[in-house]
């Protein structure tokens, strides 16, 4: 009867031993980030909008334009080639016309668009 009572009592003596010991120390081999403090401060990053619809619209002068709707309709990218760089047109509210630099002016819906592009009259096109 002498070994149970000795055994539960070496257990249980290795178990409580084994409280008061703390955790290994663990090591890193990589230097600290001069940029932590700074990234772990940063204000939140906003992502854009997705894509709504992405549009091809022949124009009254029978030219076709690409433009790209964001979700809110407060944006939308416009190429005059398919291959251009967008340019970038934004208001300031839903309902605004989308304007962007050099003169470009945007309203209207994924269906019809009014554009007015700099050095060309305002003229509508439809998708």
């Amino acid at each position: 009867m002498k070994t149970p009572l000795l055994l539960a009592a070496t257990a249980a003596a290795f178990a409580l031993s084994a409280c008061g010991q703390q955790q290994p120390e663990q090591l890193d081999t990589r230097a600290p980030d001069p940029l932590a403090s700074q990234l772990a401060n940063r204000a939140p990053v906003e992502l854009p909008p997705p894509v709504k619809a992405s549009v091809t619209f022949r124009c009254k002068d029978n030219s076709l334009v690409y433009v790209d709707f964001f979700e809110g309709d407060t944006q939308a990218n416009f190429r005059a080639k398919q291959g251009d760089m967008p340019v970038r047109l934004k208001a300031e509210e839903k309902g605004k016309p989308l304007t962007g630099e050099g003169g470009y002016s945007l309203t209207g819906s994924p269906k019809s668009i009014t554009l007015t592009q700099p050095g060309k009259g305002a003229q509508t096109c439809n998708a």
